[in-house]
């Protein structure tokens, strides 16, 4: 079982990335997804979750109405939309699945099953 992100890279403030998740090895049409980032000398931290079935999703503060989390259960892939990008958003993002369902501690680490390698995202000033 593996979950492989991409399409990180360096973009300027304002700018816009999409984060792929590229599941395999098992379906994950029935696990939730999430979108964690860790910044340099900082913790892992929360961004985003999404439901099985695409219709509930929770984002962090910091990213409410500038990023936006969706899958395709077709592909087992998860995506991460990032729009609108400051500097602060520099970090290592990882994807995570889980088998529990989005009514509990989805925004810790813990909550999940299955990580990904992580894909670095800068954004420069």
């Amino acid at each position: 079982v593996q979950l492989v992100e991409s399409g990180g890279g360096l973009v300027q403030a304002g700018g816009s990335l999409r984060l792929s998740c590229a599941a395999s090895g098992r379906t994950f049409s029935d696990y939730a997804r999430a979108w964690f980032r860790q910044a340099p000398g900082k913790e892992r931290e929360f961004v985003a979750a999404i439901n099985w079935s695409g219709g509930s999703t929770s984002y962090a503060d910091s990213v409410k109405g500038r990023f936006t989390i969706s899958r395709d259960n077709a592909k087992n892939t998860a995506y991460l939309q990032m729009n609108s990008l400051k500097p602060e958003d520099t970090a290592v993002y990882y994807c995570g699945a889980s088998r529990y369902v989005m009514g509990g501690n989805y925004y810790h680490e813990g909550f999940y099953d299955y990580w990904g390698q992580g894909t670095q995202v800068t954004v420069s000033s």
